[in-house]
């Protein structure tokens, strides 16, 4: 089943503050049809990559990497918010669109597993997903793609990844 995202999506304005508009993909999750045929869209659109383990970066690309994981029988590999990884870790610094960051990754995350497709919700000014295909590099994994939800084309983050890997998204804002 194709979804409508774009119905079933919800836009959040001013969060997490003016004059932004969030897009709020739980909605998608709420209904269990939708959430499986969510993850079966994803799984489509990446099924022509090679890869064995699945980024999830903090906190919503946990719900659809791990899922994807899942289904696919790879890894599941989680990039958190500094601070939140209990062993040692590396650590990137980014900028969003409406402040800085850090998120970290641990040094022996592809200890077991090499070829890498991140996953998040969504793709917007691509400060999160730079950042975390730095970190991906750095700790030994090769990226074979980039898999998003929602990708705000307006804000062009898609230029920030494309040299680095094949980007792919199920549903665009412009």
């Amino acid at each position: 089943m194709r979804l409508d995202y774009k119905k079933l999506i919800r836009d959040v304005p001013n969060f997490p503050k003016p004059p932004i508009i969030f897009k709020d993909v739980t909605t998608v999750l709420q209904v269990p049809e939708y959430f499986k045929a969510c993850i079966d869209d994803m799984l489509d659109a990446v099924k022509d990559m090679d890869f064995d383990c699945v980024v999830g970066i903090e906190s919503r690309g946990f719900i659809f990497a791990s899922a994807i994981a899942y289904a696919k029988g790879a890894a599941f590999v989680p990039i958190r918010k500094k601070g939140k990884l209990p062993y040692r870790v590396l650590r990137e610094e980014y900028e969003l669109e409406y402040g800085t960051d850090e998120i970290e990754i641990h040094e022996d995350a592809f200890k077991f597993t090499k070829k890498v497709l991140l996953v998040d919700d969504v793709l917007a000014t691509g400060g999160t997903a730079k950042a975390a295909l730095s970190l991906i590099k750095r700790a030994g994994g090769e990226v074979k793609g980039a898999l998003f939800l929602v990708e705000l084309e307006f804000l062009n983050g898609r230029s920030k990844l494309e040299n680095e890997c094949e980007v792919r998204s199920l549903v665009k804002y412009q």
